[in-house]
């Protein structure tokens, strides 16, 4: 029952990746698509951003056809999360916030961790089934 729910899990990331990869492209600056949606941005860097979130979306459908793969999507979630955290501490942010509060930003980067946490969790349970 856990493996069901880790795979259908990893598809909603793969739903979710490609709309996110679908938004940076158009530039469609919406919160959980576009993570930081208010800040300035270059449409080239996003057009860059779309692609390489299609590589999420790759590893997660990897992840689903082959469990061994599960580690890896997890650690390019985890070290997602611990990078978007940095973002949001960071002097650069703050120099473009113009004394705006980041707490959508971290909402947003506690959603990734909560979504890693989950998928953690299906995996260890799958794994230890095994």
């Amino acid at each position: 029952m856990k493996a069901q729910w880790l795979r259908y899990l990893l598809g909603v990331g793969i739903v979710y990746f490609c709309l996110m990869a679908a938004a940076h492209f158009m530039g469609l600056k919406y919160p959980l698509l576009f993570v930081y949606y208010d800040t300035p941005f270059y449409a080239y860097q996003d057009k860059i951003i779309s692609f390489s979130v299609l590589a999420y979306a790759s590893l997660f459908y990897a992840a689903i056809r082959h469990i061994q793969v599960v580690p890896m999507a997890l650690f390019a979630l985890g070290v997602t999360v611990l990078g978007l955290s940095f973002v949001n501490v960071s002097s650069d942010l703050q120099s473009v916030m113009q004394g705006q509060g980041t707490l959508i930003y971290w909402l947003q980067t506690g959603f990734f961790a909560v979504y890693f946490l989950v998928l953690l969790g299906l995996y260890k349970g799958v794994s230890r089934s095994e």
